[in-house]
């Protein structure tokens, strides 16, 4: 039984403006994947990574969770950025946070959301770091957006010191971990400026 039909006419739909394009596009991926950059992004459906990008299926390694984070005990983060590093060999490691993040609005919040709060407590301990700064500005809104940014920044400080990342830099590899956010309201990207490309920058 062909469940959710509209989908799978969708993606023929797709599959054919593809190959009217490029008729050998799917024969070429499937042969291998050759990608440049690893995204690590937020789950929400409104960011779209190869999309607000403009790269095809193939050029973009992608991992995705609630909030856009990279903890040091998160297996399958862990085991997406050294697949990407060392196997991929990719040159960028993409961070990149959104506005609007319904997990940091989460994590702002005082008052319990379930078994997410687990997830989201790194998120908390960036926003108790920063309390002055969130505080200084006018609303919530743009505390909220502030703390967006911020948790962007801590991510990449974690891929940084990953020893996956580590490694590679010790061994001579070009590698570079860049921090951006994307604004759901005008689908723009914005890079945060914390570009890291090897353990002494």
């Amino acid at each position: 039984m062909n469940t959710l039909p509209h989908l799978f006419a969708n993606n023929l739909a797709w599959s054919e403006n593809i190959r009217k394009t490029n008729a050998e596009f799917f024969e070429t991926l499937a042969k291998q994947q050759s990608p440049e950059y690893l995204w690590i992004g937020c789950s929400d459906s409104r960011v779209p990574a190869n999309e607000i990008v403009g790269l095809m299926p193939g050029e973009l390694f992608v991992h995705r969770n609630v909030s856009n984070l990279v903890g040091h005990s998160d297996m399958n983060c862990l085991s997406v950025v050294q697949f990407a590093v060392d196997v991929l060999k990719v040159k960028h490691i993409i961070v990149c946070g959104h506005y609007g993040c319904c997990g940091v609005l989460a994590a702002l919040e005082e008052k319990r959301h379930g078994l997410i709060d687990n997830w989201l407590r790194d998120i908390r301990v960036t926003a108790s770091s920063h309390q002055a700064e969130l505080n200084a500005l006018p609303n919530k809104n743009m505390q909220a957006d502030r703390l967006c940014e911020l948790n962007v920044i801590e991510q990449v400080k974690n891929v940084a010191n990953t020893t996956i990342v580590e490694e590679a830099w010790q061994r001579g590899q070009e590698l570079h971990v860049h921090g951006w956010i994307y604004g759901i309201k005008d689908g723009l990207l914005r890079d945060l400026s914390v570009t890291v490309s090897s353990a002494h920058a």
